[in-house]
């Protein structure tokens, strides 16, 4: 999701190239998404300040309608129940419904909501099986992937990964630095 200073930006952009002190210059402007997915990025940032970056922060959030789509039109069009039954629980995820467990602070799933297992080992097989003779057919590997929440974490898994493919292990780094001192107000951290 865009930073809500973006949006006041545009906002005031509007106004004065069309001379209208109406919000966004009288124009009518479209948003989309899913606002739970993606929260603004801010450098080194607390979550209170994602937070203050979203556009429900800002006072254009006032003049928003907010329209809401009823039907997933992908399940709806497969008929296939597991699928609206995921669609349904993954809502629920996303709209709080699932308790959260007070001393964790985390959610617990259902047993049918995904397939569990008890080490990354096998993970990664249920995934990447046979990995050492599938890793060359890319139309294969595309349909997979394993998500992680933290660097760490991926680099693990790719680390195992790539330690059952046949051939040198061969990792390149990036350069993390800059040559010129003068430069580094161009290239933040972030980068």
């Amino acid at each position: 999701m865009a930073h809500k200073k973006s949006l006041e930006a545009l906002n005031f952009t509007l106004k004065d190239l069309r001379r209208n002190n109406n919000i966004f210059g009288g124009l009518m402007i479209l948003l989309a998404g899913d606002f739970r997915q993606t929260l603004p990025v801010v450098p080194r940032g607390t979550p209170a300040d994602e937070l203050n970056a979203c556009l429900k922060a800002s006072p254009l959030w006032n003049n928003v309608k907010k329209l809401s789509l009823t039907t997933n039109m992908r399940v709806q069009l497969q008929n296939d129940q597991s699928a609206a039954q995921f669609s349904k629980q993954l809502l629920d995820v996303g709209n709080g419904k699932v308790p959260v467990d007070a001393t964790s602070g985390l959610i617990t799933l259902t047993n049918d909501f995904c397939r569990f297992v008890d080490t990354q080992l096998v993970l990664i097989e249920n995934v990447f099986p046979n990995i050492s003779e599938n890793y060359k057919n890319y139309a294969w590997l595309s349909q997979r992937a394993i998500l992680a929440a933290k660097n760490n974490d991926v680099h693990a898994l790719n680390f195992t990964i790539q330690s059952k493919i046949a051939g040198d292990l061969v990792t390149y780094k990036s350069v993390d630095s800059i040559t010129n001192p003068d430069d580094v107000v161009n290239y933040p951290t972030e980068f």
